[in-house]
């Protein structure tokens, strides 16, 4: 049985082409991207804890990083609500979150108005 020829890859091209539309490529294209980054990560997590190489101390299991911005932060710093429960920290890190992608949306706004032709 042979591989796949030339008109073989030329149909499947058509076909993804039509399914899509070639202005939404780029976009799904990037998003599969990142969705096969995050699963190998999270594969290569699972391997490593079933190797027994995760040995966590204590400081080390008690540290979160805070997705919004990134950051390492103890528990019960100024970064995570007072009260400690998880709820309000994903309260907070949803807030944080929403910010950014507020201040993001304005620069890029700011950047069309700048960049429109006149």
């Amino acid at each position: 049985m042979a591989g796949l020829g030339p008109l073989e890859i030329g149909l499947i091209i058509l076909a993804i082409l039509l399914l899509f539309g070639y202005k939404k490529l780029p976009d799904a294209s990037r998003s599969l991207g990142r969705s096969l980054r995050i699963f190998k990560g999270e594969m290569k997590g699972m391997k490593d804890d079933d190797a027994g190489s995760s040995v966590r101390t204590k400081d080390a299991a008690q540290t979160t990083v805070t997705p919004a911005r990134g950051e390492i932060v103890a528990p019960g710093s100024a970064a995570t609500p007072a009260s400690g429960d998880l709820a309000g920290q994903l309260h907070e890190e949803a807030r944080v979150a929403e910010a950014r992608a507020a201040e993001l949306r304005a620069r890029a706004e700011q950047a069309r108005v700048t960049d429109a032709p006149r």
